[in-house]
């Protein structure tokens, strides 16, 4: 079952989503949130793993695309004997999760086949089914779904199946909606009234978007990507709604992806702010307050949605693992790294949000001082890094230089909104201007003429294109554009960045987001016709749906890591409103206060 990630599309309520293959499988699935356990598993095992597949039964050419400006999934299937058009999509709910199906004919005659096969806590726990005519009941443990079909059901071992023919204009719904074992059945909805909702819902959420830019399908379809992977109910934002699709082949990089970074919530409040979105960055901002709470210093890298804190890691090993590549990972001991790069990127938000308008409170006024409190304090411990290394923790120059942006902006927000005689604002000037000092002297290394990934290493690492965008070095600055000229000679391939040197044996796929750091870097540097070369690249490696993973496979031209990727959607609306200089102002490297 696993097939090519990039064959497959994303649908969602704001709460959970599912990932559907151009097939008409769906082989994804979490319910009744985007980090509870998989019903649907096939993406990382097989059928007997769990899957709902709808399609014609002869072969069939497929073609497929979203609705216009919204999360609604089209599939068109043509057969020898006529076409049919499939349409998936989850309404925002009100109580009960759903899944709607709806298959229109559209020429001739087809006969097409349902089957669904439902399998709890990660594709190992089959229901208990009750078939009833044309209802299906699934219960075990604490779930329970409830299949709606518009004609009659019968079973097949632990699958459901219904097989009908379909003419033109012809129509029929089917609709799985999730519910407590312990609660009464979840009633059928309508599924006409439902698409029309769930289309006027997408439709007027995009419709506030107005910025300009060259680009505006896939800057409205990375912002319609973002808005899916945001919960609902708190704010908080995952990073993608997959677990364990792997960066590489033959190893374990293998990660969990279905939870809310700090630093990926930075990001992304910046994105929203820029596309115009305060409300949204705003419930975000509050989001990351909540998860902070009154203990800085205890900060996690990562929460549960819900803004819980336990993430204790284990492996489904019953779970095959996407095209045979295991461990299948749940929770993430990233969790409880140290990460010091988060600090800076949580001041950089509030400060940022702060400058857009969003109202601050008492709370966040305590969480600034509480992280720069513990930032002077650990500022010269290793740590893990920004990609959260598990091996032997480093001094990452990334890491000093965001830890470095903490105490900046923390001096810019006091010089803003005051007390402006706090007694240690002289005390965090002196501090700015000695990590500086000696990030510069540590990190940049004379003899190869580039910044290094960690102090005394020579390698590069592309984190480093962070350093102008953070306003750490002006772009003018030599060593900045000696760093920009390396990461370009020896991380470039095929015109997309890696995030370290390409092995030669089974290397890491480019990652994308820095890829649209490095058209950053190259507009600021005034090099216009560079930056869009690089910027239309990573575009183009989007599939038909206008998705992106995590990385891409320059020599497979395959998607690697999991799908769809958060941090690349946020670079692509980032990069692409910088071409029009709708950025927020973050220094942007064209001064340095520390000089």
């Amino acid at each position: 079952m696993s097939n090519p990630i990039e064959e497959y599309g994303l649908i969602g309520d704001g709460e959970t989503a599912a990932l559907v293959h151009q097939s008409g499988s769906i082989d994804w699935l979490c319910l009744p949130r985007f980090d509870s356990d998989a019903c649907f598993a096939a993406l990382l095992g097989m059928a007997e793993n769990g899957f709902w597949k709808l399609a014609p039964v002869s072969p069939a050419r497929t073609s497929r695309h979203y609705a216009k400006d919204t999360l609604v999934l089209e599939m068109e299937f043509e057969t020898s004997s006529g076409a049919v058009r499939l349409t998936d999509f989850m309404p925002i709910r009100d109580m009960n999760p759903a899944l709607i199906r709806i298959v229109t004919g559209l020429r001739g005659r087809v006969t097409m086949r349902s089957e669904m096969n439902l399998c709890f806590d990660y594709g190992s726990a089959h229901p208990w089914l009750d078939v009833h005519g044309d209802r299906a009941i699934a219960r075990v443990g604490p779930d329970l779904a409830v299949l709606y079909s518009p004609l009659k059901l019968h079973r097949d071992g632990p699958t459901v199946v219904c097989e009908f023919d379909l003419s033109a204009s012809e129509e029929r719904a089917f609709a799985l909606i999730y519910g407590c074992s312990s609660a009464p059945e979840p009633p059928a909805v309508d599924a006409a009234d439902a698409l029309s909702e769930t289309l006027q819902h997408w439709r007027k959420w995009i419709g506030r978007f107005r910025k300009q830019t060259d680009w505006p399908d896939p800057v409205r379809r990375s912002l319609i990507t973002l808005k899916a992977m945001i919960y609902r109910p708190t704010g908080g934002m995952i990073a993608a709604p997959t677990s364990s699709l792997p960066e590489r082949s033959g190893s374990a990089y293998n990660w969990d992806y279905r939870y809310c970074w700090i630093r990926d919530a930075a990001f992304n409040l910046i994105a929203l702010i820029d596309a115009g979105y305060q409300a949204e960055a705003t419930q975000w901002r509050n989001w990351m307050l909540r998860a902070v709470a009154g203990d800085p210093e205890k900060m996690r890298i990562l929460y549960r949605v819900d803004g819980s804190r336990r993430l204790e890691e284990w492996v489904a090993d019953w779970l095959p693992g996407y095209r045979w590549i295991p461990p299948v990972r749940v929770g993430n001991a990233a969790a409880s790294q140290r990460q010091l790069d988060i600090f800076g990127e949580l001041l950089d938000s509030i400060h940022i949000g702060a400058q857009a308008g969003i109202e601050r409170s008492s709370q966040e006024e305590e969480v600034l001082e509480g992280v720069v409190k513990h930032v002077e304090a650990v500022w010269r411990l290793p740590d893990n890094g920004l990609w959260e290394l598990r091996g032997q923790p480093h001094h990452f120059v990334y890491s000093k230089v965001s830890a470095w942006v903490a105490i900046d902006r923390y001096i810019r927000h006091r010089e803003v909104y005051g007390p402006h005689a706090d007694a240690n604002l002289g005390w965090m000037r002196r501090l700015r201007k000695t990590m500086h000092d000696e990030i510069c002297q540590e990190g940049y290394v004379s003899g190869l003429g580039h910044f290094v990934e960690y102090f005394g290493g020579e390698s590069l690492d592309a984190s480093l294109l962070l350093l102008p965008l953070l306003g750490f070095l002006p772009i003018e600055d030599e060593r900045i554009a000696r760093t920009i000229d390396a990461v370009e000679k020896h991380l470039v391939v095929d015109g997309l960045v890696h995030r370290k040197k390409p092995q030669q044996q089974n290397p890491e796929g480019a990652f994308l987001a820095c890829s649209c750091w490095l058209a950053d870097c190259q507009l600021m540097q005034g090099r216009c016709e560079a930056a869009r070369k690089t910027f239309e690249r990573v575009l183009a490696v989007s599939n038909d749906l206008g998705l992106l993973a995590e990385e891409y496979d320059v020599n497979t031209k395959r998607f690697t890591g999991n799908f769809p990727q958060a941090l690349s959607h946020v670079a692509v609306v980032r990069t692409a409103l910088r071409f029009s200089g709708a950025v927020s102002e973050r220094g942007d490297g064209r001064s340095n206060p520390s000089a």
